[in-house]
């Protein structure tokens, strides 16, 4: 198969050795990895059309949904996981805490989170989502989440996909 990276990992200032590692690991499992960094596009409107013809050419779709500068999954990977969903493709999300965000809020706030109208909130009022995922919905229910790193997501996508490796 051959599967694209997404994830805030092309700003890690290893990235080139990271994505190195990640395609030693699909390659020994019988996959071709599609790196954001596989173009030579240096403006933005470049990039973005460049990652989505590797989206297009993909059979599959691994994100990193790790919190990146904040509480949140990168925003544009979280715009390639939409794309890539509605082209048709599988995606397996990885986390690195796939405790339910609630939870995971609450303690990064120091303790139970406050209620409005029986609903919980967070530290600005806003409501918070309490389904037990640990991501916004609109990530964790159309994506498998498994808790881990790219090897926990790949392990996942081939338990998925046997026939594939």
């Amino acid at each position: 198969m051959k599967i694209y990276l997404a994830g805030p990992d092309v700003f890690r200032p290893d990235a080139l050795a990271h994505f190195a590692d990640a395609r030693a690991l699909l390659a020994a499992h019988g996959h071709q990895a599609l790196v954001p960094l596989d173009n030579e596009e240096t403006t933005a409107s470049g990039i973005y059309a460049a990652n989505l013809g590797l989206i297009r050419q993909a059979d599959a779709v691994l994100a990193n949904l790790n919190p990146f500068r904040g509480s949140e999954p990168d925003a544009g990977t979280a715009f390639e996981v939409g794309f890539a969903l509605a082209l048709g493709l599988p995606v397996i999300g990885y986390l690195d805490d796939a405790r339910p965000q609630i939870v995971k809020l609450a303690e990064r706030q120091g303790g139970e989170l406050a209620r409005h109208n029986g609903r919980p909130v967070d530290a600005d009022g806003l409501g918070v989502e309490d389904f037990g995922l640990p991501l916004n919905l609109m990530l964790a229910v159309p994506c498998p989440i498994v808790e881990g790193r790219l090897a926990a997501a790949l392990q996942a996508l081939d338990a998925r996909f046997p026939a594939a490796t």
